[in-house]
């Protein structure tokens, strides 16, 4: 596939895809020969027979009978000096030896194919010790430089782990369950680490660089990914991906951890499904991204959602979807366009709903003219601590690009948002919807809130996971009830409210 070879050390018959190799080649042997010769030496159960064979085979190679070889031991977590050294060396040879160009042209299972038959000939040839073990590791790992994503690999593959934080090339942390856990996973030095970042990041039309040292990316799948370069990382570049499940989550999913209650999601569906105005609000990893995703379950697959995002992320599980990404300066410092830029277009493009992915600054205004005119259902989510802080939050982000006056902002705030979603990460590592709140109007100078549905911790268990109760306060008719009757959602709204009302069971 690369181009035909003869033997690893002469120059090839064509030159389509193998370049010479400089190191001294034992006597010509055919690749299947080669490979034939390579199982032979790797079958535990070789005989006298297998030995005689392959000294015929290479005259120059010393193949003597041994006692059978016993089981490989485990691969060793921990990698040596060494194995980074003989890493190097056989990477660097493979580079000089393929035709990059022509792995690009092949699919994923060929070209690890073709890739091994390459790193068996270079073992063979320079003559290392290793175990079966070994090279299969090395194997593994030189792939996953040359295709992937090198040491990230195996996590990236690993759909438990939320979270991968890597400070530089020693120090890789992970977030499973909710809970922070640092791994054996190492890079070779930092330079393998900016390589492996700006892959990344190139993949998606962006650049990570001494001029430009931090930057927002995202990865095939979606999930999050954010670089921080040197000389603004003192230790080496730090590589942070929030990682997106491969099967998309539900509201269903939600109440199975324990995130809310049944009647909880049922409020959640009924709002998602009469396109109330929804802000969702929480603090960092709190699982609002997740939330928005599950809450778009329930429109409607005739309307047109258009997304505007930063990054890429959202998984909208609808097929009539337009997705709209930012874009920053280039080397010149010019074509950024900006997230206003892109909701302002948004209006052009006849949508019914408009979905932000995380509203951060004078967008704001943006949002909520477009939720004021006619596009109800539309959503976004913001940072904030609670309901009360997130409508701040939202006066603060107008503030930073009009000035207007605070009643105004306000009465708009009042007039565009039906719904505020807190979610929060407590302290035992779990993500929880802690309020639905809705927006009733203005008394005075000060916009008034809500609670529908509130969690109340209650204790801990033996382990120290939290026991709470999701509960209605007791409303009866919220003020979206004439967009349920709309929606004829009144009855399983009045149901979903009144069965979960001083009760709401308890989720560990």
């Amino acid at each position: 596939m690369f181009g035909k070879r003869d033997d690893f050390g002469n120059a090839p018959k064509t030159a389509a895809g193998i370049k010479p190799a400089s190191a001294p080649a034992p006597a010509p042997t055919s690749p299947s020969a080669l490979r034939a010769t390579v199982g032979a030496l790797a079958d535990p159960s070789s005989n006298a027979q297998n030995a005689a064979m392959l000294a015929a085979q290479m005259p120059d190679i010393q193949v003597t009978q041994a006692a059978p070889l016993a089981a490989p031991p485990p691969v060793q977590s921990e990698k040596t000096p060494e194995y980074y050294a003989t890493k190097k060396t056989v990477f660097d040879t493979l580079i000089e030896t393929i035709d990059m160009s022509q792995l690009a042209e092949m699919d994923n299972d060929t070209t690890r194919a073709e890739i091994a038959d390459v790193v068996n000939e270079i073992l063979i040839i320079q003559g290392g010790v290793m175990s079966i073990a070994e090279q299969e590791e090395l194997l593994e790992d030189i792939c996953n430089d040359v295709l992937g994503y090198g040491p990230l690999e195996p996590l990236l593959a690993r759909d438990e782990i939320s979270d991968i934080m890597v400070n530089g090339a020693d120090k890789c942390y992970i977030e499973v369950n909710g809970q922070i856990e640092l791994t054996n996973v190492k890079f070779q030095d930092n330079a393998q680490l900016m390589n492996i970042c700006q892959r990344i990041v190139s993949q998606v039309g962006r650049r990570v660089d001494d001029s430009s040292p931090i930057c927002d990316a995202r990865l095939m799948d979606g999930s999050r990914v954010n670089v921080i370069a040197p000389p603004l990382s003192i230790d080496g570049p730090t590589l942070t991906i929030r990682k997106f499940k491969k099967d998309k989550l539900t509201l269903q999913n939600l109440v199975s951890f324990g995130s809310i209650s049944q009647d909880g999601a049922t409020i959640l569906g009924i709002i998602g499904r009469t396109r109330c105005n929804v802000l969702i609000s929480g603090g960092t990893g709190s699982g609002k991204t997740t939330l928005l995703n599950c809450m778009t379950q329930f429109v409607d697959a005739q309307e047109r959602v258009i997304t505007c995002e930063d990054t890429a992320e959202l998984q909208l599980q609808q097929d009539h979807v337009v997705r709209l990404e930012t874009r920053p300066p280039n080397l010149e410092g010019e074509g950024e366009i900006t997230m206003r830029e892109l909701i302002k277009n948004c209006l052009r493009m006849r949508p019914e709903r408009i979905i932000v992915g995380e509203v951060r600054g004078p967008e704001a205004f943006d949002l909520l003219q477009a939720m004021n005119t006619g596009h109800d259902g539309s959503m976004g989510t913001l940072h904030a601590n609670s309901p009360r802080e997130a409508l701040s939050r939202m006066e603060s982000m107008i503030t930073m690009g009009y000035s207007l006056p605070s009643i105004t902002i306000k009465e708009m705030i009042a007039g565009a948002v039906d719904i505020i979603v807190q979610a929060s990460r407590l302290r035992d590592g779990s993500r929880c919807i802690t309020h639905i709140s809705e927006v009733i109007g203005m008394e005075g100078d000060v916009i008034v809130l809500q609670d529908l549905f509130t969690y109340n911790i209650t204790g801990e268990d033996a382990n120290g996971k939290l026991v709470g109760k999701h509960q209605s306060t007791g409303i009866v008719k919220p003020h979206f009830w004439d967009k349920a009757k709309y929606y004829n959602e009144e009855q399983r709204l009045a149901t979903a409210l009144s069965n979960s009302a001083g009760d709401g069971g308890d989720f560990a």
